[in-house]
């Protein structure tokens, strides 16, 4: 049976638990607990699935001590490392949930939140009117400093209610729908066959925007769900890292590349819209990157990503051309990286990222 065979489903062979909360777990002994304690607690018929990706140290037995406590809540898959990608598509093979959400093991949930995000799964259930892709506030938590930003959708969405990609607004820089923010009807991901590399970083991004096209209904909770960590040293976002991994966010923004339809050619122009915009900040984000790196090979790898957005549409590159962001990333002159570089700097200093 080959991998999409196996990944086709229905809500009807979905057990009875409302959502599936998978954490990748590589070498997560020092924090992990604070993560699922944070998940612990919301109802018995919820999962956590704990992904130990390979860990050396004792995340693995740290995972199973919590299996071993609730064992009607936590599953353990212990496998050979795959990268943060792999770990995922682990818990979505196995998942039994009627929702799917990712949750980083160095990250955690706001009870208070939690709770009210069951609330309105388990009400949609029991009506019978699922919303694919449910939305959240998320909380970039800047531990070393003790800063918070909470990045919201106001504007973009119309709280409370369930709408169509018709009814949306206008997104801002600072509105995409990051993996922070979103819970995926499992099946949707299904559908999507969504499909995340191994052994590569960013996939976050990916796992965000493939599955977008298979969503027919949102709904905006307006509540600081999601904590996001940010100051480890060797956290995937810190800006030295991501230098060293310019390939592997070149890769994922090549997939997305892949994934993107013109409008015209998708179901609803808002939807184009936002993906558009979306993708221009990946593109952006991967320019600027190489403008920083600065060396023969990063901007080479710059060239090579342009080169494969006309090879995949002509329109589509002219259009990015068009976006302010993506425009001074990509102006290759001195005065044009020294202006790539006052745009990450606000961007970083607005939107505290890493």
């Amino acid at each position: 049976m080959s991998y999409k065979e196996e990944f086709v489903s229905t809500d009807a062979v979905i057990s009875g638990k409302v959502i599936t909360f998978v954490v990748p777990c590589y070498n997560s002994e020092p924090y992990m607990n604070h993560c699922i304690d944070s998940i612990i607690g919301a109802g018995r018929d919820i999962e956590i699935i704990i992904v130990d990706d390979g860990s050396t140290d004792g995340t693995g037995a740290k995972a199973d001590t919590w299996a071993e406590k609730y064992p009607d809540i936590v599953r353990v898959i212990h496998q050979e490392n795959t990268g943060h990608g792999g770990a995922i598509m682990a818990g979505l093979q196995a998942a039994k949930g009627r929702y799917f959400k990712v949750v980083d093991s160095d990250d955690w949930v706001n009870r208070t939140a939690r709770d009210l995000l069951l609330a309105r799964l388990r009400a949609f259930i029991n009506s019978g009117t699922m919303a694919d892709l449910v939305i959240c506030n998320y909380v970039y938590e800047h531990v070393h400093s003790g800063t918070q930003k909470v990045m919201r959708f106001r504007g973009a969405i119309p709280m409370n209610q369930m709408v169509t990609w018709d009814q949306t607004g206008t997104f801002t820089v600072g509105q995409n729908i990051l993996m922070h923010a979103a819970v995926y009807r499992t099946q949707v991901l299904l559908n999507a066959r969504l499909t995340l590399p191994e052994h590569t970083n960013y996939v976050n991004n990916y796992f965000a925007y493939q599955p977008l096209p298979f969503v027919k209904s949102l709904y905006y909770l307006p509540v600081n769900f999601y904590r996001y960590f940010i100051g480890r040293e060797d956290q995937s976002v810190n800006e030295q890292i991501m230098l060293g991994r310019l390939d592997q966010q070149m890769k994922i923004t090549k997939m997305m590349v892949k994934e993107y339809s013109l409008p015209g050619d998708i179901e609803s122009k808002h939807l184009a819209d936002y993906m558009e915009s979306f993708l221009a900040l990946n593109v952006t984000v991967s320019s600027i990157f190489a403008v920083i790196r600065g060396d023969a090979e990063a901007l080479k790898m710059r060239d090579e990503l342009w080169a494969d957005i006309r090879s995949h549409s002509p329109k589509l590159a002219k259009r990015l051309m068009r976006n302010p962001l993506v425009r001074s990333a990509n102006v290759k002159t001195r005065v044009g990286r020294a202006a790539a570089m006052r745009t990450y700097k606000l961007a970083r200093l607005l939107y505290r990222f890493n």
